[in-house]
């Protein structure tokens, strides 16, 4: 994944750069029932008073439904049908094909390609992808979309570059390392999947102008 750049052909050109987009699959059909509307509260609470400033308008967009815990998945092998874009995320999503029809999607790490096969069980492969408990994956490997509370699903780790270091796992415990360098401690039943999250240059986009912060769905912010 890079930065793609565009000549200076307008002014809010000239500086802005987006993702690019070339290593995602084709358009694809969603499934129905992966994707869902998302409303607009424009920043407004439930009596319509702004509780959170500068934000409102911006472009339409719908949730896909990814699955963070695959507990119902353990030990039932899949195939990587597609690299997609998510719009409400800064990584992308595969969509996996899984051997008894079921479809779901998941968090895309660095390395994983259409045609991959993933899995989530005690034994799995330590390859980008597959999921697994703390007890099972060695010292010194990159994880993320980690579970705090065994079965929950994962809440850490899920945007875009992002990873946790293992560091140690000791007295029913694993040692994480977080990007900070914040050490967490969370049970070895915990589980977390293999690699660091795809899109690592997404935090190097440059908006270029105010309007495609419009889209974004941020309204005017003054210093005043």
């Amino acid at each position: 994944m890079a930065v793609k750049l565009y000549k200076p052909t307008t002014p809010g050109r000239r500086f802005a750069s987006v993702t690019d987009f070339s290593v995602l699959s084709k358009k694809f059909k969603t499934p129905k029932g992966l994707i869902v509307s998302k409303g607009k509260k424009a920043g407004r609470n439930n009596t319509g008073k702004i509780t959170v400033r500068h934000q409102g308008g911006g472009a339409k967009k719908k949730i896909r439904v990814v699955d963070f815990s695959r507990v119902d998945r353990k030990d039932i092998p899949g195939i990587v049908k597609t690299v997609e874009y998510d719009p409400t995320r800064t990584a992308f999503i595969s969509l996996v094909f899984y051997k008894d029809g079921v479809k779901r999607y998941i968090l895309t790490p660095q390395g994983l390609k259409v045609g991959d096969t993933v899995i989530f069980s005690d034994k799995a492969e330590i390859h980008p992808g597959n999921r697994l408990p703390f007890s099972s994956i060695p010292i010194a490997t990159d994880v993320h979309d980690v579970e705090l509370i065994p079965g929950h699903g994962g809440k850490i780790a899920r945007s875009a570059g992002s990873s946790l270091l293992l560091q140690n796992v000791e007295g029913g415990y694993a040692l994480l390392k977080m990007p900070s360098g914040e050490i967490r401690r969370v049970r070895e039943t915990c589980t977390a999947t293999i690699g660091s999250m795809s899109n690592p240059d997404w935090m190097n986009v440059r908006i270029g102008k105010a309007g495609r912060k419009r889209h974004m769905g941020w309204r005017p912010q003054v210093r005043g």
